[in-house]
């Protein structure tokens, strides 16, 4: 009698156990879809707001690279003025292109920007925007590569303001920067300047990308390539 009384209350709390662990395990599983399968209302709301927010880091990124870029253009353009400068009132020869490269070089080691070749860029772009004005010019917020090209190809200052707010405005990439200037763009187009308005360019636009891996902007904050393809 003892024995069956010992083996029913064993079978009772084995019972009881089992029961409570399904009932355990129900709940838990219930509490598991709730935090991960929300309702429609708050799902809908949820994804509108990721969106919104995605939109954000975009803008914000992509005012960042281009407020960094400006100020690295800028640079390069005093760079280039006070090189004209010396060389047009105190004399001073070609040769000093390649010992300021030499010399920055040494300071800046990390810094590619410094060559003589881009030396000279930076005097040829302070010749083609003689102006202070320059920096609020759509050529300020273009990509050095951009503004290289356009040094390049377009010795008319009105086509160089022309493709340059162009080129702003439309997001080229500085392949169909090329494209546009070898097909005539501004010659097809009539050549109007419009007045220009200080903005971004397209968020997904070729110009934003390839202003997001300018490599001179990166050696300018002293950020390796390994910080580039982070």
């Amino acid at each position: 009698m003892q024995r069956s009384f010992e083996t029913s209350t064993e079978g009772s709390i084995n019972l009881a156990g089992r029961v409570a662990h399904i009932l355990f395990g129900h709940f838990a599983r219930s509490a598991c879809m709730t935090d991960n399968l929300p309702n429609d209302s708050w799902d809908d709301d949820y994804r509108r707001w990721l969106a919104e927010l995605k939109q954000r880091v975009e803008r914000t990124r992509l005012r960042a690279i281009t407020s960094v870029n400006r100020e690295l253009v800028t640079l390069y353009w005093q760079i280039g003025r006070e090189i004209l400068d010396r060389q047009q009132r105190q004399g001073w020869g070609a040769g000093v292109v390649d010992r300021l490269a030499r010399d920055l070089k040494a300071a800046f080691p990390d810094m590619r920007g410094f060559s003589p070749r881009n030396l000279k860029y930076m005097r040829s772009l302070a010749q083609a925007w003689p102006d202070a004005e320059f920096v609020q010019q759509p050529a300020a917020q273009l990509p050095w590569f951009h503004l290289c090209t356009l040094l390049d190809k377009i010795k008319d200052p009105e086509q160089r303001s022309w493709y340059a707010g162009k080129t702003l405005e439309h997001g080229w990439s500085r392949q169909v920067l090329t494209m546009q200037i070898e097909t005539g763009a501004y010659t097809r187009a009539g050549g109007a300047v419009t007045n220009f308005r200080e903005t971004l360019p397209p968020q997904q636009s070729d110009l934003a990308r390839d202003a997001l891996k300018e490599p001179y902007i990166f050696d300018f904050l002293g950020l390796t390539e390994d910080a580039q393809e982070a």
